[in-house]
């Protein structure tokens, strides 16, 4: 009996722990980029020194320059956006695409992401981790909705003959980016060449030449 009224303390202990963790303590925590204070996340502006701008973005009905190699064009609204999603945990970005643009693998390291369609006709898909690897993926019209769940490896093509666009949400402030391509090229120094070339099962020289390209 003694033992299990331990238990009970100790579940509840890490209970309240792990809520005090995510339960806002306060009304807002706006960011103050000039802020000294180094935390997970950004310093908190005085709060006297609030106004209503630093809940405000204009701008996610304008469309992204798709010109270039990808054909696509991510505009971000984050806590670098938008000061007062700060401590609140969401964040979002535009994603548009010319015709057969494609928005190439990568990985949120910090957060899901819940994608819906605003216009044209996107191919989506993840990868599950090790052992199984299985590929989900499914073509998404206007209004259709998909999850990418927390750090998996995902990606987005434009598979209509017109442009097309798509808003996404995140359970983070800033879920970051890791794209999988530029990771194993472009990192700073370098991927030792043998390393990427094995991994990727392609040849040394053809792997050197773009690294050499980044």
């Amino acid at each position: 009996m003694a033992s299990n009224t331990i238990l009970v303390c100790i579940l509840a202990l890490c209970f309240s722990v792990a809520l005090a963790s995510v339960v806002p303590v306060q009304d807002f925590c706006v960011a103050d980029p000039k802020g000294q204070a180094l935390v997970n996340g950004v310093a908190c502006k005085d709060p006297k020194l609030v106004t209503p701008e630093d809940f405000f973005f204009s701008g996610l009905d304008k469309p992204g320059n798709t010109s270039n190699p990808f054909g696509s064009k991510v505009t971000s609204f984050n806590v670098a956006q938008i000061p007062g999603l700060n401590t609140l945990g969401i964040s979002m970005v535009r994603v548009d695409y010319a015709p057969y643009g494609f928005n190439a693998p990568h990985t949120h390291p910090r957060a899901s992401e819940l994608f819906t369609v605003l216009e044209g006709t996107i191919e989506v898909g993840f990868v599950t981790g090790n052992p199984d690897l299985r590929h989900f993926k499914k073509v998404l019209n206007k209004g259709d909705m998909f999850v990418f769940p927390y750090g998996l490896i995902h990606y987005q093509k434009n598979v209509g003959n017109g442009n097309a666009a798509a808003i996404a949400a995140f359970n983070n402030q800033n879920a970051g980016m890791i794209p999988l391509a530029a990771t194993m090229y472009q990192s700073q120094p370098d991927i030792c060449d043998e390393i990427v070339a094995r991994s990727f099962q392609l040849d040394q020289g053809f792997v050197k030449n773009i690294q050499s390209k980044q």
